[in-house]
C-alpha cells in the first residue's frame, strides 16, 4: 500500500505560518522611519520599541512549549496566532513611547511559543529524513517571508500610512486560524485521510514525541542543552541586526533612500533562505557540529570586515554572506532540539529560543545605546557583533566535548 501524503498539507500548514510570523514579526524595521517622526522617537527609545519583544518573546518561551508538549500544538497555535495578530494591529493606535513599547510587549509574548509548537507538529507529523528537510524549509520560508517584508510595508504604508498597514497584517493571523482550526488534526492516526502505510511510516515519530526520559527541569539543566541555548543566542544576537536596525544602517552609513534601504534589506534575508535550504540538504553522515564551528567563524570575521566596506554594495554583498552562513545555523539547532527534547521536543526549542530572544531584546537596546554613545558611529555594534559570533563557534567546539549520548555526540 503506498502511504498517503497528508503530512504535506501539515508541512504547508507550518510553512504558511512561519511567513505570516515573519511577516508580521518584520513589519516593524521598516516602518521605523515613519513611527519615529510620528511619535518623536529618538535612536534609544525606538531601540527600546525593538527589543520590547524580544523581551516578552523570551519571558514566555518555556511556558508555551510547556503548554503545548501537554495539551497539543492545536491547541495552543491558535490561541497564539489570534494573540499577536490582535496586537500586530493594535500597534497601529499606538500615540507614544509607553504605549508603542507596551504594544509590541504583548505582541512578542503573543509570538512567544510559535516555533517551538511548530517543531513539534513536524516531528509528530514527519519522519525523520522529511524532517530535517522540513525545518530548513520552514526557515528558509522565515527568511524569504522577512525578505519580502520591505518592500510590502513599504508599499502598504505609501497606501494607507504605517499605522492601517499594520491592521491589514493582523488580519492575516485571523484567516490561518480559521484554515488551522479547520484542516488540522493534532494526531495522524484521528486524520480521515491517513491510511495505515502513512500511520506506519510515522509510527516512530509519534513514539520519539511520546518518550520522555527525564523531568524537563533536568533536561535543560544538562550541559549539551545550555550550549545549544548559548550558541543560539550568539548567532540570533547577529540575525536581529537584519530585522531592527540595518534599514537604517544603510540610510545613514550608505546615503541608500528609503526605497534603496528596503531594496536592498531584501538580499540578507533572501541569503539567509538559502543558507538554511543548503542546511536541510547536507547527508545526515556530515557532521552538523563542524559545520556550525565553521559557519560562527566564517560570520565573526565577515562582520568584523562590514564598518571596512568602502561603498554600500560590498556591504550588503558582506552581510549577505553572513546571512547565508548563519542561518545554516538554524535547521541544525532546531533538529537538535528534537533529538535532544524529544517528549519535551517544544520545551527544549522554548528554552533554546528564550535565549535567542534574550538577544533579541539586548541586541537592538545595546546597538541604540552605542549609536547614541558614539555619535552615530556603527564600528562598534558591528565589531561586538563578530565577537559574538565568536562565542557562538566557542560553544559547538565545547558541546562536542561534553557531549553525554550518542544522539548528541553526533551533533
Amino acid at each position: 500500500m503506498t502511504p498517503t501524503r497528508v503530512r504535506r498539507g501539515v508541512v504547508f500548514m507550518a510553512l504558511a505560518l512561519a511567513i505570516l510570523a515573519y511577516v508580521q514579526r518584520v513589519a516593524i524595521s521598516q516602518a521605523a522611519g515613519p513611527i519615529s517622526a510620528d511619535l518623536g522617537l529618538d535612536k534609544s527609545e525606538m531601540g527600546m520599541v525593538f527589543g520590547a519583544f524580544g523581551l516578552s518573546y523570551a519571558l514566555f518561551e518555556i511556558p508555551m512549549g510547556l503548554i503545548g508538549d501537554k495539551l497539543g500544538v492545536k491547541k495552543i497555535l491558535s490561541r497564539l496566532v489570534l494573540a499577536w495578530s490582535f496586537f500586530t494591529a493594535l500597534t497601529g493606535v499606538a500615540w507614544s513611547f509607553s504605549s508603542m513599547w507596551a504594544i509590541r510587549f504583548l505582541f512578542g509574548a503573543g509570538e512567544a511559543g510559535c516555533f517551538p509548537n511548530l517543531t513539534r507538529m513536524l516531528s509528530q507529523w514527519l519522519p525523520r529524513g522529511e524532517r530535517v528537510k522540513a525545518q530548513a524549509l520552514m526557515w528558509a520560508c522565515t527568511r524569504w517571508g522577512g525578505a519580502v517584508t520591505p518592500p510590502l510595508v513599504l508599499l502598504a504604508i505609501n497606501f494607507v500610512g504605517w499605522r492601517w498597514a499594520f491592521v491589514l497584517f493582523g488580519l492575516l493571523g485571523a484567516a490561518w486560524v480559521a484554515w488551522f482550526s479547520r484542516r488540522f488534526h493534532e494526531r495522524p492516526a484521528d486524520h480521515p485521510g491517513v491510511n495505515d502505510a502513512e500511520q506506519a511510516l510515522l509510527a516512530e515519530s509519534q513514539a520519539l514525541v511520546a518518550h520522555a526520559p527525564e523531568s524537563w527541569v533536568k533536561l535543560l539543566l544538562r550541559p549539551q542543552a545550555l550550549l545549544l541555548c548559548l550558541q543560539y543566542f550568539c548567532w540570533s544576537y547577529v540575525w536581529y541586526f537584519f530585522v531592527t536596525w540595518m534599514p537604517t544602517f544603510l540610510g545613514e552609513a550608505h546615503g541608500q533612500s528609503a526605497a534603496g534601504m528596503a531594496g536592498l534589506s531584501v538580499l540578507p534575508l533572501l541569503m539567509g533562505g538559502l543558507g538554511s535550504l543548503t542546511a536541510g540538504m547536507l547527508p545526515l553522515w556530515v557532521s552538523r557540529r563542524a559545520v556550525a564551528i565553521g559557519c560562527f567563524t566564517s560570520v565573526a570575521i565577515l562582520m568584523a570586515l562590514v564598518p571596512q566596506a568602502t561603498n554600500v554594495w560590498m556591504a550588503i554583498a558582506l552581510l549577505a554572506s553572513v546571512a547565508f552562513l548563519g542561518d545554516m545555523l538554524v535547521p541544525i539547532s532546531w533538529n537538535q532540539c528534537v533529538e535532544l527534547g524529544q517528549g519535551y521536543t517544544a520545551t527544549m526549542g522554548a528554552a533554546m529560543n528564550m535565549f535567542a530572544n534574550f538577544s533579541g531584546f539586548l541586541a537592538p537596546v545595546v546597538g541604540g545605546m552605542l549609536l547614541e554613545a558614539s555619535g552615530n558611529d556603527w564600528t562598534p555594534m558591528l565589531w561586538l557583533m563578530s565577537g559574538v559570533a565568536g562565542i557562538g563557534a566557542i560553544s559547538w567546539i565545547v558541546m562536542g566535548a561534553v557531549a553525554t549520548s550518542p544522539v548528541a555526540a553526533k551533533g
